[in-house]
């Protein structure tokens, strides 16, 4: 199976404009972000999809580029236009603000798609704040590993125990937090891109849940790594500081 790692960059945010090509530690953002891609065994090719040409240019002496269309509502748009035309089996669509990826949580997630037709990752909540934060997306799976549902709010709801704080929760059900690294064979991925935007995914503002109203099956890697993406300017610090903190290879 050829598996293409896809990393969907634009210039433009609202929190973070040029965020890609900001510097992280002497490098950029989106360069890390190869890197880190480029670790892991099952990716046959790593492209960088993007509709800015200030990105473009930085990114081609060291990966390849697909430009794009600039119209694109989402990132999972944009690496379906790639997916369309170069040549593959299945894409790993990987952020393009999260210079710590764990190669391993890539070929997880890669691995998957041997036998599901799209996968993602999930990692346990370790913290209150988590638990109860929307911006934390939460994953419920079924016995075999396919999610069940997505959501912002907490779930399940312990309902015999839904008094206890929420550490006491955690204690008594493995809680886990989705990571947003997506798998898909391609033709899955050129399908799902053709539906409508689904009454789940407006509810909810995930993307994710429009695969399973329409029944496509979504398996998850539980994984030990957590994401830490790059949201805003205050991020790079934070990121810096765990960067300097690991042994230099050799």
């Amino acid at each position: 199976m050829r598996v293409l790692g896809v990393i969907p960059a634009r210039y433009a945010s609202t929190r973070f404009p040029g965020k890609p090509l900001h510097l992280i530690a002497g490098r950029t953002l989106i360069q890390r972000v190869v890197e880190r891609c480029r670790l892991a065994s099952r990716l046959a090719e790593v492209i960088v999809a993007t509709d800015d040409s200030r990105i473009a240019d930085a990114v081609r002496p060291f990966v390849r580029v697909e430009m794009t269309r600039g119209d694109h509502p989402s990132g999972t748009d944009r690496i379906a236009e790639v997916a369309g035309r170069v040549d593959c089996d299945a894409v790993v669509n990987i952020q393009g603000d999260e210079p710590l990826m764990d190669p391993a949580v890539i070929d997880a997630v890669a691995a998957l798609l041997e036998h599901s037709p799209m996968s993602t990752a999930a990692t346990p909540i370790r913290t209150d704040a988590e638990w109860s934060s929307p911006n934390v997306v939460k994953v419920v799976c079924a016995q075999n590993g396919r999610a069940l549902y997505f959501s912002r709010r907490t779930i399940p709801y312990l309902r015999d125990q839904a008094e206890l704080p929420p550490a006491g929760q955690r204690a008594i059900f493995p809680f886990r937090k989705h990571l947003g690294i997506y798998g898909y064979r391609r033709e899955t991925l050129l399908g799902l891109v053709r539906h409508p935007v689904s009454p789940l995914e407006i509810a909810e503002r995930l993307e994710q849940l429009r695969a399973l109203e329409h029944g496509i099956p979504i398996a998850v890697a539980t994984v030990d790594h957590d994401s830490i993406g790059v949201d805003v300017p205050e991020d790079v610090a934070r990121v810096e500081a765990i960067l300097s903190a690991r042994p230099t290879p050799g």
